[in-house]
């Protein structure tokens, strides 16, 4: 089990004056699950070469007036424990504006799976749960003369927002166990706030 790890596995790079990529392709090693590591591996392979190839086929359509576009992607090892191991993988993409975008592979290494939001849970009681807590501390967090704004759907005149978790909700368990729920940037709040986390209570959840 302290023998995984993360590495880089490929660099996927473009540059001319007005654009630049840099995509890093990420490889588990060390998983007791040959089919699993292999999985994950594709899977990042698979990722990174449609963003790479996306990238380029836009600035091959570029008007009389080239666009400025970057597109970095980067990664780590968010948690680390005997029974576990998280890959955060960030996608960072410039154009008129930045916009950054994460996601998470929550790897137990005690069963050599995958855990999925649903998979933590008896049934789904827990999308409304993690919901109410979500919004109460959005409501206890904000503070508009310290810019911390977020946005839910029907309150304070937003007629968009966050409205409630899905099953595929982006999350990862952090050093202490404890669940963090998380949002890309532009999704619940100004984009001055950059990616949103919220950790919620075990107790909340138990």
């Amino acid at each position: 089990k302290g023998l995984v790890r993360l590495v880089t596995f490929t660099r996927l790079s473009y540059e001319d004056e007005t654009h630049v990529a840099d995509v890093k392709v990420p490889s588990v090693q060390g998983l007791e699950d040959a089919g699993l590591e292999k999985s994950l591996n594709e899977k990042y392979l698979k990722e990174s070469s449609e963003l790479y190839a996306a990238f380029v086929e836009r600035i091959g359509k570029r008007e009389v007036t080239p666009e400025a576009l970057a597109l970095f992607t980067n990664y780590k090892v968010k948690t680390e424990k005997d029974d576990l191991f998280v890959v955060e993988s960030i996608v960072t993409k410039v154009g008129a504006s930045a916009a950054e975008s994460v996601r998470y592979d929550n790897i137990d290494l005690k069963n050599q799976v995958i855990i999925t939001l649903p998979s933590l849970f008896k049934n789904d009681d827990y999308l409304g749960v993690i919901t109410a807590e979500i919004k109460s501390q959005m409501r206890r967090l904000a503070n508009r003369d310290e810019g911390i704004i977020y946005f839910i759907k029907g309150e304070a005149g937003s007629d968009w927002g966050f409205v409630k978790i899905l099953p595929e909700q982006t999350f990862y368990i952090n050093s202490d166990s404890k669940l963090v729920i998380v949002f890309d940037e532009y999704a619940v709040a100004p984009g001055s706030m950059g990616i949103v986390e919220f950790v919620i209570p075990t107790d909340t959840i138990r």
